[in-house]
């Protein structure tokens, strides 16, 4: 009787095996996943930073750029300068 048991037996334990596995897969899936997610976020979170820094510097640039607008009427000059010679 042990003959017949064992192919039953044996597919019963493969099963449970196959049915393990998969749930350790999925497992780990999940948690990659999750993992995966987490950096997008990360990155992200740094993608706004550097975007709010960029933007900061700019505003900085203009500040000190702010008497540029003089070099551009002193330009405007020049070529008035320019346009009297020619």
């Amino acid at each position: 009787m042990d003959g017949p048991d064992d192919p039953k037996q044996s597919t019963a334990d493969m099963t449970a095996f196959v049915q393990n596995l998969l749930q350790q897969m999925q497992a780990r899936f999940q948690t990659m996943s999750e993992s995966i997610v987490t950096k997008i976020d990360e990155m992200g979170a740094r993608i706004n930073e550097l975007e709010q820094s960029i933007n900061d510097l700019r505003t900085e640039m203009g500040a000190e750029a702010s008497p540029s607008p003089l070099a551009p009427g002193k330009t405007d000059e020049g070529k008035q300068g320019e346009d009297g010679s020619s």
